[in-house]
């Protein structure tokens, strides 16, 4: 067989990247090789279209292995991660009746989600009732100000049911920096109480009980390098601050869980993991700590919120699957799958249970957990990973420079960070350079969502009161990649009018098919009703057509050729009784603007500003 294999390739010679260039740059013939192939990331870097083992030669990443330091490769040497399913409690029996209905579904890892003001012995006690502490990870999520009582209860309730504690696994989620960065209120004083969370932690030797919730900078529309980099100054800064006044390096290191969100920049998302245990393990090193082991990254990940929609919401379950897919191969701890319809309503059992089977179809049909980090060795992915991993470190050493994580969020500079990198992203999604498929690209046209959006209304979980104090800070905008469209076609529902926009398609057959699919895609993110048509043979009978069906907006679609004859004579027969716009962007551009013809819809357009503008000219607000 190995004879076999050399002669077989010995009959190719190798080719060089010196010949690959020139064979694309033959075939680009004269386009920019920069500017047709080359991928422009907001992350910071450029990624080139291929990559070949020379550019790996010399990277540390693919000399490391799974379960060994600095950890690129996982902090173990098996894949197996737990499904997680987060449960927000209003009753505690009737949780504790959930809970145990969805482990026998296929969930290995429950979050609760509790008020601070409900953290009581008897309730705690009523929650766990007939789970097992020591076969089941636990999270618990609720206010600060409970978290060590929290602690305490659990460690004492499970002494009492007679559990080993060192079996028992879990994170309480104390997050001093929830207030800043979600509420934009001050934190003072959070060194000494996450002080007191940690001791209190010691007695549960497996349970996290300091959190770096990087998530909230994914869910906020950050870049990936920036939730990168952010999270790594917020763990150093728990590291720091907490080793200044005393606490043992090892201890405060073990102690920390990390929560990211995933985005759907899939190859992207897969090298994050990667570099983000590679740096964390460096930055846990430099303290010195007494063990290797201390250097491991905990990590959860949860899919993200940013490109969650309204409308044809159930392309969620698309990106959510290819988010768990990133993170499954690239060696996370635990995932939780957000359910498709967590936008607009409370999550039904419906809903959550196809989240639960999106993580067990990747086990059970795909066995993404019998594999390792599969992506190692792939010119693509490593060069992705040390990409990020410098990017992000940049970022980390600059907030280092500038006082630390702390200072930076006090100032709220982070936060205006992130918001700048949500605005330019909504600029993406705007002009369709980021697409939301269902939502700013292939619409469905006849979908409405009014009636489904369930209003809820978020608070302080322990009442809020004059302890929360008053946002002097600025927070994160936690407005979705899709919210300004859905805005816009909500006030088309809203306003009882369905405005109706005819596609006067003539001439060349190619183009005015081509345009008018365009175009229909176009105004039905609006919400409006598109009325296509098979052709016209003159720019009369067509402009008749639409005035007989009701048109407020009537698009031209044919070549830019014909442009210069068929749009002044289209505009001319509909004589004002419509908004006239013309599909694409013809040399002869300026000649139909000095006969009055300004609106043009193209690549190049800004939909949503576009389709705003038309909804203040139909009177929609």
């Amino acid at each position: 067989m190995a004879e076999l294999k050399e002669k077989l390739f010995s009959e190719f010679a190798p080719v060089s990247t010196e010949e690959w260039m020139a064979k694309i740059t033959a075939d680009l013939k004269g386009v920019p090789f920069e500017k047709k192939l080359v991928w422009k990331t907001g992350e910071g870097f450029n990624v080139n279209p291929f990559y070949r083992a020379e550019d790996i030669e010399g990277l540390k990443t693919t000399e490391s292995l799974p379960g060994e330091f600095p950890y690129v490769r996982g902090t173990k040497k098996d894949n197996d991660w737990k499904v997680r399913q987060n449960i927000e409690v209003t009753c505690f029996k009737g949780a504790n009746e959930k809970a145990l209905d969805i482990l026998n579904k296929g969930v290995t890892s429950l979050g609760f989600i509790i008020k601070g003001s409900d953290v009581n012995a008897e309730n705690i006690a009523t929650l766990l009732d007939g789970i097992c502490p020591e076969c089941v990870e636990l999270n618990f999520n609720t206010c600060n100000c409970k978290a060590e009582m929290l602690i305490g209860i659990l460690a004492d309730y499970f002494k009492g049911k007679g559990a080993d504690l060192e079996k028992c696994k879990g994170s309480v989620n104390y997050d001093p920096f929830k207030k800043p960065l979600v509420k934009g209120k001050e934190n003072e004083d959070w060194v000494e109480a996450a002080a007191a969370v940690l001791k209190a932690g010691a007695a549960l030797p497996g349970y996290k009980v300091l959190a770096v919730n990087a998530f909230y900078f994914n869910n906020a529309g950050a870049y990936i390098s920036q939730e990168l980099g952010y999270a790594l100054a917020w763990g150093n800064e728990l590291l720091a601050k907490l080793t200044e006044v005393g606490l043992d390096a090892t201890e405060v290191a073990k102690k920390i869980k990390f929560n990211f969100g995933i985005s759907s920049n899939y190859f992207m998302e897969i090298a994050k993991f990667r570099a983000a245990r590679w740096l964390w393990a460096e930055i846990v090193a430099a303290y010195n700590p007494a063990c290797q082991c201390a250097c491991k990254m905990h990590v959860h990940a949860q899919t993200s919120e940013w490109n969650m929609t309204v409308y044809d919401a159930h392309v969620n379950l698309l990106r959510s699957q290819t988010e768990a897919m990133s993170a499954a191969l690239a060696g996370v701890d635990s995932i939780t799958v957000r359910p498709f319809d967590k936008t607009y309503q409370t999550p039904d059992d419906f809903s959550e249970r196809i989240a639960r089977n999106q993580q067990l179809l990747l086990k059970e049909e795909c066995h993404l957990d019998k594999v390792v980090d599969p992506s190692a060795g792939s010119y693509y992915v490593e060069v992705l990973t040390n990409s990020l991993a410098d990017v992000a470190w940049k970022l980390f050493l600059e907030v280092e420079d500038k006082g630390g994580f702390g200072a930076e969020v006090a100032s709220g500079e982070i936060q205006k960070a992130v918001n700048a990198s949500n605005e330019a992203r909504k600029k993406a999604v705007a002009t369709r350079r980021e697409i939301l498929l269902g939502t700013n690209q292939f619409p469905n046209f006849n979908e409405v969502a009014a009636e489904k959006i369930q209003n809820e209304a978020a608070g302080c979980c322990c009442g809020g009161g004059h302890n929360c104090g008053e946002a002097t800070i600025t927070a994160l905008d936690f407005s979705r990649g899709a919210s300004e469209f859905e805005a816009l076609r909500l006030a088309t529902e809203k306003s009882g009018k369905t405005p109706k926009v005819f596609m006067l398609t003539i001439g060349n057959l190619a183009m005015r098919l081509a345009r008018s699919q365009f175009s229909s895609n176009f105004f039905a993110c609006a919400g409006y009703k598109v009325i296509d048509n098979l052709g016209f043979d003159t720019v009369e009978a067509g402009v008749e057509a639409a005035v007989e069906a009701g048109a407020e907006i009537v698009v031209l679609c044919s070549s830019d050729d014909e442009y210069a004859e068929l749009a002044p004579a289209a505009y001319k027969a509909l004589a004002g009784r419509a908004e006239f716009v013309v599909a694409g962007m013809p040399a002869c551009m300026e000649d139909l603007k000095a006969v009055g013809i300004d609106q043009y819809v193209n690549v190049k357009s800004n939909v949503l500003e576009t389709l705003k503008a038309f909804n203040v000219k139909l009177g929609i607000n």
